[in-house]
Parts: C-alpha cells; sequence; structure tokens
C-alpha cells in the first residue's frame, strides 16, 4: 500500500509541460508532428514554377501585341488594332499568362495560410484579392481583346456619317478599358503587396522576395492611378516597366530558392 501511495508522488501538482511543434517527436521523425512555422516545401516548389511560368507566357504574348501607334492617339492606335489578325489571341494568351500566375499565387497562400501570425492572414487576404484580380482582368480581356477588336474592325470598314458612330462606339470601348484596367491594377496591386507580407513574415523564403513582391504591387497600383486618370499615357511607362522587372526578379529568385531548400 505504502509504494502504491508514494508511487510517482515526486511528480504530483507538476504537469508535463505541452510539447512545441518541431521539438523531440519532430526531431525523432514522427510524421504525424509538422512544425506549421516552416513552409512545406511541395506546394512552395509548385507555386514557383506557375508563378514563373505565368509571368513567361504573359510576356511572350505581349511581345506580340501590336505597340507602333501611341494607345492614347486613337485614329492611329484603332487604325493598328483593326490590321492585327493576332489581336485575340494575343490577348486569351494574356489571360491565360494572368490565370496561371493568380494558380501560383493560390498554391502559395494556401500554403501560407497554415502558418501562425500575420503570414496566415496576409496570405488569405492576398488569395481573395488575387481571385478578384482574375475575375477583373477576364472582363478587362473580354472588353480589350474581344470588344474593341471588333469595334475598330466595323469603324474601320464603315463609310459616311456611320463611320464617326463607329469611332464614337469604339472610343467607348477604350474609355471602358480604361476603367477596367484601372481597377485591375489597383487590386491585382493589393494582392501582391499582401502576398508580400505573407512571403516577407514566412519561415523557408527569403524576406527580400517579400519586399520584391510588395515593391511590385505598388508599382501596379500607381498604374492603376495613371490608367484612371490618364489613360494608356506616357506617364505610365515608368511604373509599368517597374512592375514587370519586379515580377521577373522575384520569381525567378522564389523558383531558384524553390529548388535549393526542398
Amino acid at each position: 500500500m505504502k509504494k502504491n501511495q508514494y508511487d510517482g508522488g515526486a511528480h504530483r501538482g507538476h504537469r508535463r509541460p505541452a510539447q512545441e511543434p518541431g521539438t523531440d517527436a519532430a526531431r525523432r521523425g514522427d510524421p504525424r508532428t509538422v512544425d506549421r512555422r516552416t513552409l512545406d516545401g511541395a506546394p512552395y516548389r509548385l507555386a514557383a514554377i506557375l508563378l514563373f511560368a505565368g509571368v513567361v507566357v504573359s510576356l511572350v504574348a505581349g511581345i506580340l501585341h501590336p505597340e507602333g501607334a501611341s494607345a492614347n492617339d486613337h485614329v492611329a492606335s484603332f487604325t493598328e488594332y483593326a490590321g492585327s489578325e493576332l489581336w485575340i489571341g494575343v490577348h486569351l494568351g494574356q489571360f491565360t499568362g494572368m490565370a496561371i500566375l493568380i494558380a501560383g499565387l493560390h498554391v502559395l497562400g494556401s500554403a501560407l495560410a497554415g502558418m501562425p501570425g500575420r503570414t496566415a492572414w496576409a496570405a488569405r487576404l492576398g488569395k481573395l484579392a488575387a481571385a478578384a484580380a482574375l475575375a477583373l482582368y477576364g472582363c478587362l480581356q473580354a472588353v480589350d481583346g474581344v470588344a474593341l477588336k471588333h469595334s475598330v474592325d466595323a469603324w474601320a470598314v464603315a463609310e459616311g456619317a456611320e463611320k464617326a458612330m463607329r469611332f464614337a462606339a469604339a472610343e467607348d470601348m477604350r474609355w471602358l478599358e480604361w476603367g477596367v484596367r484601372s481597377y485591375q491594377s489597383f487590386v491585382l496591386g493589393a494582392a501582391l503587396v499582401l502576398f508580400g507580407v505573407a512571403v516577407g513574415t514566412a519561415r523557408g523564403i527569403p524576406r527580400a522576395v517579400g519586399y520584391l513582391m510588395g515593391l511590385s504591387g505598388v508599382a501596379y497600383i500607381v498604374q492603376g492611378w495613371v490608367i484612371g486618370t490618364e489613360g494608356f499615357s506616357s506617364s505610365n511607362t515608368v511604373p509599368t516597366l517597374a512592375g514587370i522587372v519586379l515580377i521577373l526578379i522575384w520569381t525567378i529568385w522564389l523558383l531558384g530558392s524553390s529548388w535549393r531548400r526542398f
């Protein structure tokens, strides 16, 4: 009886500390124990591949886009668009590139959403903003890639009084394009800023990648403002180039990091 009475008595009233993620069981290789503070390698690599592929597809499609005339010179640009046989295909390619890019953000966001603190809430909000950005981009390419093309084609072959009417209709499509592109740039920029916060606070990803993502988001927000107020003016050249260069840099860096670390 005395043995049973005092057996383990020295430990009575002292609770064993809870095991933290990534400690004893994780060190023993227990597959059921996951350190939520460290990013899982498989979705990280998949996200990096999708993000880089999306940028490449978008750049290739952009190279094929007619760029001879100033976009704010509607007579010259509409004439150029009417003569393009690749117009609809180019814009479908741009949409495909954006869809792949957004898919990469969603895969990355899902992986980051399982981590604690600011990383999780920034990733979740970033995923919502990215989904909205893709929906707006679909609207943009429907206006720019299809409706505007048919409008300028109708204007190019019209004669007499009908030509002025067709030109006015094409300008309406152009101004609608300004509006949709402006808001799409705002929302995509916000998504990239949020992902910049998530990546910058996550373990397992270079913090500088998060900073570059955030800066590319700011570049898109500036683009949204310029397009909304001035259209496709020369004032948008610097933020547009900055956005392209920054995204290209951080996607390449992210891709290299995903293969080196995992």
